[in-house]
């Protein structure tokens, strides 16, 4: 048993590995016109900083990577307020900061790592809620600094939370001509490109900058199919990763809150992958990825 893990009984009668858990995507704003309240409300959650980092600590989860959620109207929640509440968080909280596709974003995105340099972990572009391309030269500056600083990009792929949402421009496919040419960029698929799982095992395996998480795939427990579809998710992703040679590029996310820690820790419980597997899923990659200097 590595140090790092532990085991409880759960009233399942069985004995579960708990592992050390990194989330890497996360959305808080605490303002009424944020656009996920109604994800909130479906799952049962409060959604405020105290209960995430209450759950973060029940399930053991040590650190989170926290976004910018979209506002009623299509905005993303400014990134001054993802800093402040993750100062709020005592070091369990880390911003991600959204970049829009116009330079005067692109530019201030930029400022803002350089102000809290070693503090912003990543940035996150938003395919699909905008209809822009990963490989837009709007971006080429972003790309710059991110090679310089070592931070990654994750892209939001596959399936939006609203109906306007371009799926031509989610695609997680699109983002190929983008890693073709920039092989020293961090990228970071966000959502597995659900439903086009196949093509990020192809991602992940063609591409040595290229990760994905596997954050916000269930979306709702307790749907009429809700369990055939978590065993079909588990079945897809595991055969990505077959496909890819292992999880060395995969990393773990809720999504929060999209999705709750017993959906996304079930999900992570019915993947067919050895234990090694799990522990890089659940905490080694995010560390490689966000965390190693």
């Amino acid at each position: 048993m590595r140090n790092f893990a532990k085991t409880i009984y759960l009233a399942l009668g069985r004995l579960f590995t708990i592992l050390k858990i990194i989330d890497a995507h996360l959305h808080c704003s605490e303002l009424p016109d944020d656009e996920l309240i109604n994800y909130a409300k479906f799952n049962g959650l409060e959604y405020t900083l105290e209960e995430l980092l209450g759950m973060m600590r029940e399930n053991n989860v040590e650190r989170g990577l926290l976004l910018s959620p979209p506002l009623k109207g299509g905005m993303p929640v400014p990134n001054s307020r993802i800093v402040e509440l993750c100062k709020r968080s005592n070091d369990t909280l880390f911003p991600v900061l959204t970049v829009e596709p116009d330079k005067k974003s692109v530019s201030h995105s930029i400022a803002e790592a350089r102000e809290y340099r070693g503090y912003v972990k990543a940035f996150k572009i938003r395919l699909g809620y905008v209809p822009v391309y990963a490989d837009d030269p709007v971006f080429d500056p972003l790309y710059d600094f991110a090679e310089e600083e070592g931070l990654p990009v994750m892209f939001h792929t596959g399936d939006t939370a609203t109906t306007n949402g371009s799926l031509k421009h989610s695609h997680p496919l699109t983002i190929d001509p983008l890693a073709n040419v920039r092989p020293e960029l961090k990228i970071v698929i966000c959502h597995f490109g659900n439903p086009w799982m196949p093509d990020v095992g192809e991602m992940i395996y063609k591409h040595p900058n290229v990760f994905a998480d596997i954050s916000g795939l269930v979306a709702g427990e307790g749907a009429k199919y809700a369990e055939k579809y978590l065993e079909s998710l588990a079945e897809k992703l595991s055969d990505a990763m077959y496909f890819a040679g292992g999880a060395d590029k995969v990393i773990f996310g809720t999504d929060y809150p999209v999705e709750t820690y017993s959906a996304g820790l079930k999900l992570l419980k019915k993947l067919k992958i050895d234990q090694e597997d799990v522990e890089k899923i659940s905490y080694r990659n995010a560390m490689k990825v966000y965390f190693s200097p």
